[in-house]
């Protein structure tokens, strides 16, 4: 009996409710919090927007027009607006035409162009890093001179010291030759000057103490314990390098008469030189189609070596 009491009492009071007609108080859903604009959360900017795009639009034109004029023949060159493609889709033999003209030249210039581009800038590279190194790491006297010396060196133009340099090398009999456009190459003092900055704050001093308490040479601290750790701002060095020797026009202007050791700045040059003259052929088409297949190298190895834009490798390698 009591049970059957307790379960009818239950009954009315669940019931009670739906009796009464008492309203469920509606559910309230919390509202989401914007997120604090924070560097990292800029707030939007209609005029930088607009901005940045007229920076790309600028940027990018160029590049357009060159792909679309590279599969344009040469009456479709001439006759045809820039930005729009031609009558007909050349781009494949207009690349064919473009490695055999002239019995190859446009090959042999691009592996002039590796050439002083792998000795050139690589070696420019590597010494930059081992001068930046020894800069940021050893203290030794005339260190403040030599920092005055790169800062100068970093403010002087190029085109200022290509005469002394023409000079230099043709009293030395290499002009002419391969050298003379390798070894200038070599000296980077803006790369020197970045390796040194950056090595003074992406190597710690502990880790090099604690690699020469465990009996590390100085030559295996730099090429396992540091390069490592150097490897962003080495990698920024070697794409300024390349660049620079890649598109190096106004040095093998002035130190290479031999067309066989023309880089392909020059070896376009010449093939548009030849319109000019009498009797000369204009391959305006060759040309066009020539100077996108020279873009490509850069344009893959910038993306082959972004991986390495890293920061922070040495984060959690010497405790405070």
């Amino acid at each position: 009996m009591e049970r059957s009491g307790r379960s009818a009492d239950a009954s009315e009071a669940s019931a009670a409710p739906k009796q009464t007609g008492a309203a469920v108080p509606p559910r309230v859903v919390p509202r989401r919090r914007r997120r604090p604009h924070t560097p990292l959360n800029p707030r939007p900017s209609i005029p930088l927007t607009l901005l940045t795009g007229l920076v790309l639009a600028y940027t990018l034109l160029p590049l357009v027009w060159l792909v679309i004029n590279a599969t344009k023949n040469q009456e479709d060159l001439l006759d045809s607006f820039g930005l729009w493609l031609g009558k007909d889709f050349q781009l494949w033999d207009n690349v064919s035409r473009t490695l055999t003209y002239d019995d190859g030249a446009f090959v042999r210039w691009t592996l002039n162009t590796l050439l002083y581009v792998a000795a050139g800038a690589g070696g420019a590279t590597l010494l930059a890093g081992l001068g930046g190194y020894a800069l940021a790491v050893y203290d030794f006297p005339g260190r403040r001179a030599v920092f005055a010396v790169v800062i100068g060196a970093v403010a002087v133009p190029g085109t200022a010291l290509a005469v002394p340099t023409f000079l230099m090398f043709s009293g030395m009999g290499l002009a002419n030759t391969p050298w003379a456009v390798i070894i200038p190459s070599l000296v980077s003092p803006f790369g020197l000057y970045l390796m040194w900055v950056f090595t003074a704050e992406a190597v710690p001093t502990e880790l090099l103490e604690a690699a020469r308490i465990d009996g590390a040479g100085e030559l295996r601290i730099f090429f396992r314990i540091a390069l490592p750790l150097l490897m962003p701002g080495t990698v920024t060095v070697l794409l300024f390098s390349m660049v620079a020797t890649w598109n190096n026009y106004f040095l093998p202007l002035i130190m290479i008469k031999d067309p066989d050791w023309y880089p392909l700045t020059l070896g376009l040059n010449a093939w548009s030189a030849q319109a000019r003259t009498a009797g000369g052929e204009p391959v305006f088409d060759l040309i066009i189609t020539g100077s996108l297949l020279t873009i490509v190298p850069i344009v893959a190895v910038f993306l082959l070596l972004q991986r390495y834009w890293q920061s922070g490798l040495a984060a959690g390698s010497v405790k405070e």
